[in-house]
């Protein structure tokens, strides 16, 4: 079976306050059909906007399509991401994602499913730690 979901046929929806700080756009959501695993989005954050502190239990891979962002590990520096950049987080690998605080960032997540989990979301990346950033 081969399925296509047309673009537009999902509206964009606001990312929830719960897992997010700022504002964030989540559009074209997609999951696989089991037996597959797969599951994403495009994300799109304005400037200043990111991820609470998360893991993924099969881990989690980026694809930066625009802007300029910052993905940082738990108790690692900042990495700044662009446009054409992977990143490849592991399995259970405490971390945040999001733009920089003067420029949006675009990407597309994609991760897979364990026993219906996809993400394990903690707590919010604070100002503090947000603004220690390059």
């Amino acid at each position: 079976m081969l399925t296509v979901t047309p673009n537009g046929a999902q509206p964009s929806v606001k990312g929830p306050a719960d897992y997010f700080t700022g504002t964030v756009r989540v559009d074209a959501p997609f999951k696989g059909t089991e037996p597959s695993r797969i599951s994403g989005a495009t994300v799109t954050f304005e400037p200043g906007a990111r991820t609470a502190w998360h893991t993924h239990p099969l881990g989690q891979m980026l694809l930066v399509t625009a802007g300029c962002g910052w993905v940082q590990e738990w108790k690692k520096p900042v990495r700044t991401i662009m446009p054409g950049d992977t990143v490849w987080i592991a399995p259970n690998v405490k971390h945040w994602h999001g733009a920089t605080a003067t420029t949006s960032m675009s990407h597309i997540a994609i991760a897979e499913v364990l026993d219906g989990e996809v993400v394990d979301w903690m707590d919010q990346v604070s100002e503090l730690e947000y603004a220690s950033t390059p």
